[in-house]
This record gives C-alpha cells, sequence and structure tokens, in this order.
C-alpha cells in the first residue's frame, strides 16, 4: 500500500520572549514533502531573519536539484549540498550588515520523496525524534559543547542534561563548521511511525519519556503538535516552542 503523511504544526512566541525567532515551514509538492524547524540566534532580529532565511533557501535548493537525483546516496547529497547553500547565505547576509553580525539559526528537517525512506538531517540542538512500536529513539545529534563532552566521555549523558555548557553550540547554520554538510539519516517507514521535529523550547523542559506519554495519548497530529506547545509552557519553557508532527498512513 503506498504511504502518506499527516502533519500538524505549532509555533509559540512563550512567556518570556519578546519576538518569536523560530520558523518552521511545510512543502508539499507533487514529488515531496519537506518539514522543517528552525531556531534563530542573535541580536535584535537577527535570530529571527536566519531562521526565515533557512526556511527559504532549503526548499529552494531542494526543489532545484532534487530531480536529478537517482538514488538514495544522491538525495542525501543535495541535502547536505541545500544546507551548506544555506549557510553561506547567512554568513554573507551577517558580513554585510553589522546588525546581523554573528547571526546563526539551528535547523532540522525531515524529507519525504513519496518512497518508503523518510530523509532526518540537522544542525544545532533542534532535534528530531521517532516513535515506533511504543518507544521513542531521538535520530539526531544535538551540536552542543556539552554532547562533544559525552562524546569525549569527558561526561556523561545524565551529566550533559544539567551541564553548564548544554546550550552553548559550536555548529549550526551561520557558523563555519558546517562544512560538506550535515549528516543525512534515512528512515524506512512504516505505517502508524510518528515523528517530532522540534526546538529546543520544547525538549529543553519537556523529558523524553514525557514526549512519548503525550504523542501516543494524541492521536491528531495537529492536536498533538498544539499540546506540545502548551505543556512545553507549563513545563517552565522560557524559550520560543516550535514542533512539528508527522504520522505515516497507507493511503
Amino acid at each position: 500500500m503506498p504511504l502518506s503523511l499527516n502533519v500538524g504544526t505549532c509555533t509559540l512566541l512563550g512567556n518570556y520572549r519578546e519576538n518569536n525567532e523560530d520558523s518552521i515551514e511545510v512543502n508539499t509538492f507533487p514529488d515531496m514533502t519537506l518539514c522543517i524547524v528552525a531556531d534563530g540566534m542573535g541580536g535584535q532580529a537577527a535570530g529571527e531573519i536566519a531562521s526565515k532565511r533557512a526556511i527559504d533557501v532549503v526548499p529552494r535548493e531542494l526543489r532545484k536539484n532534487l530531480a536529478s537525483a537517482g538514488d538514495e546516496e544522491q538525495v542525501k547529497q543535495v541535502v547536505r549540498k541545500a544546507v551548506v547553500q544555506a549557510n553561506e547565505e547567512i554568513i554573507t547576509m551577517g558580513s554585510l550588515d553589522r546588525d546581523l553580525k554573528n547571526m546563526g539559526t539551528t535547523i532540522v528537517l525531515a524529507l519525504w520523496c513519496k518512497g518508503r525512506e523518510l530523509f532526518i538531517s540537522n544542525l544545532g540542538d533542534s532535534r528530531a525524534y521517532m516513535v515506533r512500536g511504543g518507544q521513542i529513539e531521538q535520530l539526531t545529534i544535538d551540536h552542543s559543547l556539552a554532547r562533544a563532552l559525552v562524546e569525549n566521555k569527558t561526561i556523561t549523558p545524565e551529566e550533559a542534561k544539567e551541564h553548564r555548557f548544554k546550550n552553548y553550540l559550536w555548529k549550526y547554520l551561520g557558523s563555519k563548521e558546517v562544512g560538506d554538510g550535515p549528516e543525512v539519516k534515512p528512515i524506512i517507514l512504516e505505517k502508524g511511525d510518528r515523528f517530532l521535529l522540534c526546538s529546543d523550547g520544547l525538549t529543553g523542559p519537556v523529558p523524553d519519556e514525557k514526549l512519548l506519554q503525550f504523542i501516543q495519548e494524541h492521536p491528531n497530529v495537529q492536536d498533538c503538535a498544539d499540546g506540545l506547545g502548551q505543556l512545553a509552557l507549563e513545563m517552565g519553557s522560557r524559550d520560543n516552542v516550535s514542533c512539528i508532527v508527522i504520522e505515516v498512513v497507507e493511503n
């Protein structure tokens, strides 16, 4: 049976911020569906500008180049190049405008090319999760200094959750560390899979087990996305909160 995706979205200013530096985008075309969450960083409105540039450039580049991608490896390369192009444009904007200097944004995306695979990629600490078989799995790695310490076995994953460097990012759009682009992970889809793309305004205050419980208890994807946003605020999030909930169904 052919598959399709149901998608719900939510982005909230939150209780402590003056402007929403998060941007979310869902693009549905005949040949692909693309979901993006970007969490901007920078003074004044710079973070908001960076995140909006990310959700403009990546879909544009994918639309331009995806048709020529014939296999999985080529799709992954097209995704990496699209993210690299967004990085270059954000860096250029920052170099030309003093008010935008050092601006940046995280990004997490899910790309579906109407087959059995969903391609997941991220930079920064915006995350992608999969819920399958009653379990939740984080599909992405946070590009934070705390996570780097975990990978170097300097601290434990438990210590990283409360570490003073947990919100210090070393790789994101707008940084010189992007290189040839991020890792792109293909996931073979199964009916009933759920995916969550979100900014750290959600994952900061809400632990993974609470995310799993909430997603399982809210079958409607839009209700689920809206409810996750409110849950983050109720649990004390001091950031903008954005998420996209994706459900895999059979036609």
